[in-house]
């Protein structure tokens, strides 16, 4: 099925068409294009995709959204105005013509986890589109929404900010039916503050509910009733809440096999599952996806029983074996809450417990004080060893007791030797830290030791 028409693009976009074409995606990454995808030209601060039109429909592109025509180009263009502008146009026009139930996602933490949750639960119960990877921001948003096809029966979205009024404008694209609020947690302070700014940026969520639709607020935050009084003041008709006190609880959750079993009340259906990967946050996210279906009609029990095909996300808790030894990859991203939920699950683990740890970027001014208080989850997890990489870790490094220094270094890559030098078979080795600080090196290079192991 044609995702776009050229005539349904000229449309909506107010562009031109210079000839008819029919798309079946888009793309704004030539590497990753698909044959018969919609090539859009974004230019950002270092690159112009104009530069790269030649590219896509040597690679096969359908057409091409282009501000100006790039010389000797000869495929199916369309010209608009401006490309950012034409982007947003078709995920617009994508959500009128759409008859899907749509949900939103947004959080300090686990809001990809938990759009890839309800991207496996949703999909159980009908076609299910849903943000790539972490497509969150000014561009990721319309993209996926210009994506959504035209017979999805849910649409499941992730929005993310880093300053005010960004998530309100990504919002009014989406339109959700439910709006989710994963957690409020110290990210992004260098831009906001303090968390009660935070809680007030990632309510804007709520403003862009469509009349009727319900808003979804972590009971066991501290920030649960300014989630409520800001979904008041945007007019939200019903306000749930999941956690340990919610309208949706999480009863228990248990060890099985390489994930665990979940126990819960989703607005009063019991639900008992196997969920592919292990640990509370995940658990607590799984509570939250579900009450989202469960707000919007949807089977809860058969959308719970896809969960046994979830698996832990590459550098948000992915696992793989390298020679004896376990590692949990948890280089994406990082903040205090995420670390402390990634050290709880490390120290569930048995044998030597290993935490490789760098810089929580964006933390403003508090982030020494931060990154120093990660030794109490560390010493409750007793955790054996620490490996700490960057400038604000340094201060963790200090806090720390000198039998659980297991070697420091201003960058991932000169920590890297005293890591693989340290680990024996049988450890469980958690590496986390912010994209910035590169613990994906580190990661990386555990992978290519297995490879070269034959493993």
């Amino acid at each position: 099925m044609s995702l776009w028409s050229s005539a349904e693009a000229e449309a909506a976009t107010l562009g031109k068409a210079s000839r008819a074409f029919s798309v079946g995606g888009l793309s704004i990454d030539t590497r990753t294009l698909k044959e018969g995808d919609l090539f859009v030209a974004l230019k950002g601060d270092n690159r112009d995709g104009h530069d790269f039109v030649r590219a896509a429909f040597e690679a096969k592109a359908g057409a091409a959204l282009v501000a100006h025509a790039p010389e000797g180009v000869t495929g199916p263009l369309l010209t608009v105005g401006h490309t950012q502008r034409g982007l947003e146009d078709l995920a617009r026009a994508a959500r009128a013509r759409s008859n899907a139930r749509i949900l939103a996602v947004t959080g300090s933490a686990g809001k990809t986890t938990t759009k890839e949750i309800l991207r496996l639960a949703c999909n159980a119960l009908g076609r299910t589109h849903a943000s790539a990877a972490s497509h969150n921001n000014h561009w990721g948003v319309p993209l996926s929404l210009a994506a959504l096809p035209r017979d999805a029966e849910y649409g499941v979205f992730e929005v993310g900010m880093n300053h005010f009024g960004e998530l309100r404008n990504l919002v009014s694209f989406v339109r959700p039916h439910v709006a989710l609020i994963t957690t409020i947690a110290p990210a992004h302070l260098e831009f906001f503050g303090n968390c009660e700014s935070i809680a007030d940026a990632k309510s804007e969520i709520f403003e862009g509910l469509l009349p009727g639709g319900a808003g979804l607020i972590p009971s066991d935050s501290v920030y649960a009733e300014r989630l409520k009084a800001r979904a008041k003041q945007a007019q939200v008709s019903r306000v749930v809440t999941f956690g340990a006190k919610g309208d949706a609880r999480l009863i228990s959750f248990t060890p099985d096999g390489d994930g665990m079993r979940v126990r819960c009340d989703i607005l009063g259906v019991m639900v008992d599952c196997h969920v592919g990967a292990p640990g509370e946050h995940i658990a607590q996210n799984v509570v939250g996806a579900l009450a989202a279906i469960a707000l919007l009609e949807g089977d809860v029990l058969n959308a719970a029983a896809a969960l046994k095909n979830f698996t832990a996300l590459k550098g948000r808790g992915a696992r793989f074996d390298a020679n004896g030894i376990s590692v949990i990859d948890e280089s994406y991203n990082a903040n205090p809450a995420s670390m402390a939920a990634a050290l709880a699950l490390l120290g569930a683990r048995p044998g030597r417990k290993i935490a490789v740890l760098g810089d929580m970027l964006e933390m403003g001014t508090g982030g020494m004080a931060h990154h120093a208080g990660l030794a109490a989850p560390i010493e409750t997890n007793k955790v054996d060893l620490v490996f700490a990489s960057g400038v604000q870790m340094k201060t963790l490094w200090d806090a720390l007791p000198a039998s659980r220094r297991g070697g420091y270094a201003e960058s991932s890559a000169a920590l890297l030797p005293m890591v693989t030098a340290a680990l024996k078979p049988g450890d469980t080795v958690l590496v986390k830290g912010s994209n910035g600080a590169r613990m994906s090196v580190i990661v990386d290079a555990l992978k290519d030791q297995k490879q070269e192991k034959g493993g």
